[in-house]
Formats: C-alpha cells, sequence, structure tokens
C-alpha cells in the first residue's frame, strides 16, 4: 500500500515528531471531549483522506520500535513462504464451510456472500474465525475507546487514527493507493449483529495474498496520521459520555457468532503455528500431486485410492510409497497433538518431505 504523510496541528507538534508518529509514545489526552477536538483538527488538516480509528489496550511495536498494524494472516517476526500459503489454505477452507452454513441457515446475503470473497473473510475477521488479511478499523471514535478500555488492565490505552481513501462503494478498490475498504455496516447480512454495532469498517492491500516484494508494504503504519494516549479509566468519558459495554460490543443473541464458533474449532486444529504450520503446508503440496496423478476427471478419488493406485502400477518406487505413508501417519499425529511434537522432530520430517517432493 501507498505510505502517506498526514498533518497534525501546530498543538500536536509541541508533543509528538510529525515525521515519526509510529515511533512517539503518543499524545496524551485525558477527556473524549477533547480527543474529539484533536480529531477534528486531523480531518479538517487531512482533506485527503477519510479518517478511521482504531482503539488498543497496548501500543504493539515492531523490531525498529514503531507501532506496527499486520493483518492477521502475516503477523509473526518470521513466516516462511510456506507458512504463508499454509494460512491462506485454512482462510479459504473457512470461507468455504461458511458458505455451506450460511446457505442452509440464513435468508438474506447469502446469494452475494457466495460469489465474493471480501464479504467471507469479512465475517471470518470480525468473529475471529482465523488469520485473514484484513484490518479491523471503526469510523467511531467511541467505539474506538471503548474497544481500547475494554478487558484493559493497564494504565493507559491507545487511539490511532489513519488515512484511507474516500469510500465510494461498499467495497472500494482504489487502485492508486492499492488498497481496499470494506463497509461492513452495508454488505454483511442482516443475522450479523456484531459488525452493525460496531460500526465497523475493513480494509486491507489489494491484489497482494501470497506474494509480495517486503512484508513492510502490509503494515499499516504506512497509513498512520496520529497515536493518542488516554487514561483507562471512567473519569475519561466526563459526564456526558460513557464506553460502551460488552454486552453491545458483542451481542450474545448473534447468529453468526454460533456459526463462526462451528467453523473456529476446525480452523485452529489446522493452524498451526510454526514448522508444525511449514510441515502441513508442505504436505498439502504432496497429497494435491499424488491425487493428480490418477484422478483423470474423476473428482471423488480419494488420497488414499490415488496412492494404492500408484503402488499397484508400480509408477513410483515401494521405499518412496512407505515414506508418505510414514509422513501420512506424522501428519495424523500432529494435528490431534501438536504440543507432543518437538521442533528438532518436526525439522527432520520437513526434511523427508522435500526428498518425497523432489522425487514425485
Amino acid at each position: 500500500m501507498r505510505h502517506i504523510e498526514g498533518r497534525i496541528s501546530e498543538e500536536m507538534k509541541n508533543y509528538v515528531d510529525e515525521k515519526n508518529i509510529s515511533g512517539s509514545e503518543g499524545l496524551y489526552v485525558e477527556s473524549f471531549g477533547k480527543l474529539v477536538e484533536h480529531t477534528a483538527s486531523l480531518a479538517y488538516l487531512n482533506k485527503d483522506h477519510l479518517l478511521f480509528y482504531r482503539g488498543q489496550g497496548n501500543d504493539y511495536r515492531n523490531k525498529g520500535n514503531k507501532s506496527t498494524f499486520y493483518p492477521s494472516i502475516y503477523r509473526g517476526d518470521v513466516l516462511s513462504k510456506r507458512e504463508i500459503v499454509h494460512r491462506f489454505d485454512i482462510l479459504n477452507q473457512s470461507s468455504s464451510k461458511l458458505v455451506d452454513i450460511l446457505s442452509t441457515r440464513v435468508k438474506d446475503g447469502k446469494n452475494e456472500l457466495k460469489k465474493k470473497k471480501y464479504i467471507q473473510w469479512s465475517i471470518l475477521q470480525h468473529y475471529e474465525v482465523c488469520g485473514t488479511p484484513l484490518v479491523d478499523f471503526t469510523h467511531s471514535l467511541r467505539v474506538a475507546c471503548s474497544f481500547a478500555q475494554l478487558d484493559n488492565t493497564n494504565e493507559f490505552a491507545y487511539i490511532y487514527v489513519f488515512g484511507l481513501p474516500y469510500i465510494t462503494n461498499r467495497i472500494s478498490i482504489n487502485s492508486e493507493h492499492d488498497l481496499v475498504n470494506i463497509r461492513l455496516l452495508s454488505i454483511c447480512p442482516p443475522d450479523a449483529l456484531r459488525p452493525y454495532y460496531q460500526e465497523g469498517y475493513l480494509a486491507a492491500t489489494s491484489d497482494v495474498e501470497t506474494d509480495y516484494d517486503s512484508k513492510s508494504e502490509l503494515d499499516f503504519n504506512r497509513r498512520l496520521i496520529m497515536k493518542f494516549k488516554i487514561p483507562n479509566n471512567e473519569k475519561f468519558w466526563g459526564k456526558d459520555f460513557s464506553i460502551i459495554p460488552k454486552t453491545a460490543l458483542y451481542p450474545q443473541n448473534d447468529l453468526f457468532l454460533d456459526i463462526c464458533k462451528e467453523i473456529e474449532v476446525d480452523a485452529k486444529r489446522e493452524l498451526m503455528p510454526g514448522e508444525i504450520g511449514e510441515f502441513l503446508s508442505s504436505w498439502s503440496e504432496i497429497e494435491n500431486k499424488i491425487l493428480h496423478f490418477n484422478r483423470n476427471g474423476d473428482q471423488n478419488m480419494t488420497f488414499m485410492n490415488s496412492l494404492n493406485q500408484l503402488k499397484e502400477n508400480k509408477k513410483v518406487s515401494s521405499s518412496l510409497i512407505n515414506n508418505i505413508n510414514k509422513l501420512r501417519r506424522f501428519r495424523n499425529e500432529i494435528v490431534h497433538k501438536p504440543t507432543q511434537s518437538k521442533s528438532s522432530e518436526i525439522r527432520e520430517w520437513i526434511n523427508l518431505l522435500e526428498f518425497v517432493k523432489n522425487e514425485l
């Protein structure tokens, strides 16, 4: 995404470096009313951008000590290409499950949801099912501050102001800034209550999934205009305002919450961190290769049927078949008992995977 340089007021410049907002401690603001005044001046000074907010209980920083805002699917200090591909596999599987379940359990919005991946991803992101290329924002300053203080045991909370392109449609794709902005309030089916209560928006880098030149291009600190630090107490709200309660931000009578919990169980079973994720991603490549050897248009061909045909037709050596079966058994072990596998052991299996892939 394109990097922008926002403008801040002269008062703000007395406390933070305009050229290093993400590396600053943030401007301390003691009341919600004063925060509204500050954001009003930012909106006036940054007319080329539409302002969005994000509230957090912690100021997460990268190795360069700057605030960082990666989409959940790209988070992690060192991510191999295989792990990224594996995470997208999980995302696509979860999207398919979401469409399948909704086709029988909701009436409004299901046809559009089948066609648009950004709607599927938005629901999975907003209900925290699995990692997606999207980042949550809100157009409501009150919602952002409520989230920042929600379940927060720290003395302070943080409010971030981002400049994004103006929205022209429910899903706005801006090719000049390489950004997609999604207005959840007009795109989610009405049975999905959470996005409406949270006045939610989502944004992503357009046309980027598993291939990118530099991971830093995906960090939304490139769109950060201002960082505020607020007290984590009721006094911040004053007599005229109040925090939005958790029961309102996360309504429980939400059909989509129940549906997404079902999908989350499967997603968390499959999405393993680090070397386990690398192993599973590489194993899926082997499965696909073996299936395509013998499928010949038969979409019902199973992995084991295909492997048995390879063995019977002697298209591959018996030792290679044995190695594939060993890998398959280990794959089943780590999916069901991931904590019992040591890193050194997994690395040995990954080496065997590479050998098998080359042989195939």
